[in-house]
């Protein structure tokens, strides 16, 4: 079974045999993380020709029995035998010869319980693109999880990458993550740019792997130059993690113009539960990095003074609601258990005291799903979609849609639709499936819908075709 990063192995299909119940033993272990069609969700795609850690049966296999922890892939070796192990590895060797030459369809029209969409490729050839973020209807920026930031203009993706952009660790799931504008970029004319991503110090003198941690900075861009540049969030080096998973992140800002930004538990789950530590947070800052006087946790001598909310596993949605203000966030669980939370300010949401997700081995994480002064889920999933970007709707070409959360998930591969009600989530729709991973959506200024898509690194834009 793959990690999060791997290089190519091919065997022949005469040499390869294995029982009938592998593909079982997949779904049973393997397809909560690497997808039901190997298509990846929480961890790669099994079936991109790639392996970093091995490329030989008896590497794969001994990755499976012993797991790659730092990455956060468990060791199976209690819960399956050497023959199971075998058998997924032929299984997952075969099935990669022949998904290799499968190519995500995109349809040029859904049919919604409300709207027939029209669906158009607005922009391609991106290499794992995460976040986007538009400054008018005509000009939009998109992060490539490698390091890269591009320009969208007219429609038009720019052949060349933004210059001079933070060096990002783009190791794992770690990169170059969100970006955003400032509310105030056209209006006072500041031209402040956002962005957070995975930030690696220099190795250790022992060798060790260097250590990293979610970090923000902002800056201009003048002519194809990244300028300016200002850090507003840096942790303390001490609490970074040599772990590259779990970096969260989105960027949002409220009504009065403060920062939003979620960290990741980068895989050490008590770290989320501890407030002097950035990990599992949601935090708030100024716009200049400054802490915020209504911070919960301000005056706590111990604490982060910039953390919001705690008790998060790997937040990697965050959306404020048009008409109520309330900040909604989405954050991966474990195997079962994926959460939409409502975020109030100093709460705990739980992790992992509580969780309705098991490990990815199947064992129990905890005996609880609920305790005293822990947050419950507005809304979780089980299985888990792998949930990532989301935005509520606000516009004129889906009017019937406005208020409604758009969700993004990696492992399914789709687009879902939440109506929600009093803070609860009365309907959910899927209204875009198998088309790609979806990283991020966004409802552009134009009232489309931008679906962000891995695997093919492409941009869809949702527009209706008719009513019904």
């Amino acid at each position: 079974m793959k990690p999060f990063l791997t290089i190519a192995l091919i065997v022949p299909t005469a040499l390869v045999t294995f029982g009938q119940n592998a593909a079982e033993l997949y779904q049973t272990h393997c397809a909560s993380c690497h997808g039901d069609q190997f298509q990846g969700g929480s961890a790669q795609s099994l079936a991109d020709e790639v392996w970093q850690f091995g490329s030989t049966t008896e590497h794969i296999d001994w990755n499976t029995k012993n797991g790659i922890v730092h990455l956060g892939m468990p060791a199976f070796r209690e819960t399956l035998t050497d023959p199971e192990i075998r058998q997924i590895t032929a299984y997952l060797l075969d099935a990669e010869k022949k998904e290799r030459a499968i190519t995500p369809f995109i349809p040029k029209v859904l049919h919604t319980l409300d709207y027939e969409i029209n669906v158009d490729v607005w922009a391609e050839g991106l290499e794992i693109p995460w976040s986007l973020a538009f400054l008018d209807s005509k000009t939009a920026l998109v992060t490539e999880r490698s390091g890269r930031l591009r320009v969208i203009e007219n429609g038009r993706l720019h052949s060349q990458p933004i210059i001079g952009t933070p060096e990002v660790l783009a190791e794992g799931q770690g990169g170059l993550l969100a970006v955003a504008f400032d509310p105030d970029y056209a209006a006072e004319g500041n031209q402040w740019i956002y962005l957070a991503y995975s930030h690696g110090l220099e190795l250790q003198p022992n060798g060790k792997r260097a250590a990293a941690m979610t970090k923000l900075a902002r800056g201009r861009i003048d002519g194809n130059h990244w300028v300016d540049e200002e850090v507003l969030f840096e942790a303390p080096h001490e609490t970074y993690r040599t772990t590259r998973h779990h970096f969260g992140t989105r960027i949002i800002f409220d009504a009065e113009g403060n920062l939003y930004f979620s960290i990741g538990d980068r895989g050490t789950g008590a770290h989320a539960q501890d407030l002097s530590k950035p990990n599992g947070k949601i935090h708030r800052i100024r716009r200049d990095g400054s802490i915020p006087r209504s911070n919960p946790f301000r005056r706590n001598k111990t604490a982060m003074r910039s953390i919001f909310s705690y008790g998060h596993r790997n937040p990697q949605g965050l959306a404020f609601h048009p008409e109520t203000g309330l900040l909604w966030v989405a954050e991966h669980g474990p195997l079962g258990g994926d959460e939409l939370n409502l975020v109030l300010s100093g709460a705990n949401y739980g992790w992992p005291i509580i969780t309705y997700g098991k490990n990815y081995n199947g064992t129990p994480i905890t005996e609880f799903v609920r305790k005293e002064g822990l947050q419950q889920p507005a809304f979780y999933w089980t299985p888990s979609t792998a949930v990532c970007g989301i935005d509520f709707y606000h516009g004129e070409l889906f009017p019937k849609w406005n208020n409604k959360l758009l969700v993004g998930a990696l492992k399914y591969e789709d687009l879902r639709l939440l109506n929600i009600e009093k803070n609860r989530v009365m309907h959910e729709e899927i209204i875009l499936q198998n088309s790609g991973r979806v990283r991020d959506v966004v409802c552009g200024p134009d009232g489309a819908i931008y679906v962000v898509l891995n695997n093919p690194g492409t941009i869809l834009r949702l527009s209706p075709a008719k009513n019904k």
